[in-house]
């Protein structure tokens, strides 16, 4: 349903309506573009291709999900392309995001490299 412009546009209203006041955090793959493009801090997190295909299977293991590694490298591969080639509202990093590499962090560091971030913009 992402692709449906119907559907985009009263999401993006409804977010644009939570964030309008700022202090708030949302996770998407255009916040940063087109529903809060003057938030006060955004971020790009990112991973390698590898790792975030064995953290989304670890992820689908745990919730008894049976899938190969490589299929589920090849979706998420296949996910990205659709979602940075649609016309509404596409993925894209936009030049004041914060670049955000999780590769190699655990979830506690990258909580306290984001909470630093926060801290320095407040």
């Amino acid at each position: 349903v992402a692709t449906i412009k119907g559907v985009r546009e009263k999401l993006v209203d409804l977010q644009q309506k939570m964030g309008i006041n700022g202090g708030v955090v949302m996770d998407g793959r255009d916040i940063g573009s087109v529903v809060l493009p003057n938030a006060e801090l955004k971020l790009f997190m990112t991973a390698n291709d590898d790792i975030r295909a064995q953290r989304r299977l670890n992820e689908m293991l745990e919730n008894g999900k049976i899938e190969s590694f490589e299929s589920v490298k090849e979706n998420l591969k296949t996910r990205d392309h659709i979602d940075s080639t649609r016309a509404e509202s596409p993925l894209t990093q936009v030049n004041d995001a914060v670049v955000v590499d999780n590769s190699f962090l655990t979830r506690e560091e990258q909580l306290t490299n984001v909470l630093a971030l926060v801290e320095s913009k407040l």
